[in-house]
């Protein structure tokens, strides 16, 4: 029986929901962002503004406040930052359709394994490329990218012809043609952490000096640090099961400053605004798993501390 989405629905719409919301929507799909109120409003009063390319574009979509917007749809996008994904998993749970595909286009390397614990549903990791930002109610800005990598949830290969199989070949067919490169890996798992590796060389750091990539690639004092959080990375992946070469590593890292110069990490852009960041799974992560696996991470462990403590600073909590 062939797969269909005839429906989707983008939970946590900020911006990396409203890009790949938007992305289905021009290409006739019907789509609902689940958002915060100032968003949904604009969405609804002007249409979804998409800048890219140098163009604006209108793009009619879909925009609720309430995650009622989860019941009957065919797929789901779950957007949300790390820390939300248990909360809104046990939220979405009772809404959701018995045949809805969950996705999650999240950071991180577990939010699936979250998402899958409290939702029957399949769920499926999908590793997010895309340089993104909010420049305001209703207006998603995209620099560069736009591509995803799935895979099945165990890690392991689907078998051809399987559901599984189906399943993400009907993701394929249905991004591609919206201009959405999908790449189907037969590890996502490691492909998750490889993205991980470059999140914990960039994120922190440019949040901390509240720079983009290039021009923090420019100081080389930083590229000692940059090595040095990607050796800890490198040794608590391969402890976890997921080897990566640490040439591999460097190369990747060193493609983003290249890629986007003028790009803000995601964890900067959460800082300048007094949100609270993902930090505790990224550097956070690798740091608590380094402990239980007895791989050193100091420099990871330094980082996320030090994000923790400007969070604290602009939002005005204790540092946690």
């Amino acid at each position: 029986m062939a797969v269909v989405f005839r429906s989707t629905t983008v939970v946590g719409a900020g911006a990396v929901g409203c890009y790949f919301g938007a992305k289905l929507a021009q290409a006739g799909h019907a789509v609902t962002l689940v958002a915060r109120p100032a968003h949904v409003e604009a969405i609804r009063s002007r249409g979804l503004q998409l800048q890219t390319g140098g163009q604006t574009h209108t793009v009619p979509i879909g925009a609720s406040t309430t995650l009622d917007a989860v019941a009957g749809a065919d797929l789901v996008l779950v957007c949300v930052k790390s820390p939300d994904t248990a909360g809104i998993a046990r939220a979405i749970a009772p809404l959701l359709a018995p045949q809805a595909l969950v996705v999650s286009l999240q950071n991180g390397v577990d939010n699936a394994a979250v998402l899958a614990h409290h939702l029957s549903q399949t769920v499926v990791p999908a590793v997010v490329y895309v340089a993104t930002a909010m420049g305001g109610p209703g207006l998603v800005q995209h620099f560069g990218r736009g591509d995803l990598v799935i895979g099945t949830p165990d890690g392991s290969a689907a078998v051809p012809g399987g559901t599984m199989a189906q399943q993400l070949q009907a993701l394929v067919d249905l991004f591609v043609p919206a201009g959405v490169p999908v790449r189907v890996a037969d590890d996502v798992l490691g492909e998750l952490w490889r993205k991980l590796l470059v999140n914990c060389a960039w994120n922190a750091v440019s949040a901390l000096a509240q720079q983009p990539y290039g021009r923090i690639a420019a100081v080389p004092a930083l590229h000692e640090t940059l090595l040095d959080t990607l050796r800890e990375v490198v040794a608590v992946a391969g402890a976890a099961g997921h080897p990566i070469p640490l040439d591999e590593a460097i190369a990747a890292a060193d493609r983003i400053p290249a890629a986007m110069p003028a790009q803000m990490a995601s964890t900067a852009q959460d800082l300048a605004r007094g949100k609270p960041s993902e930090i505790d799974h990224l550097n956070g992560y690798v740091a608590r798993l380094g402990a239980q696996l007895g791989v050193p991470t100091p420099v990871n462990r330094a980082l996320h501390a030090l994000v923790k403590v400007v969070e604290a600073t602009r939002s005005g909590a204790a540092p946690g």
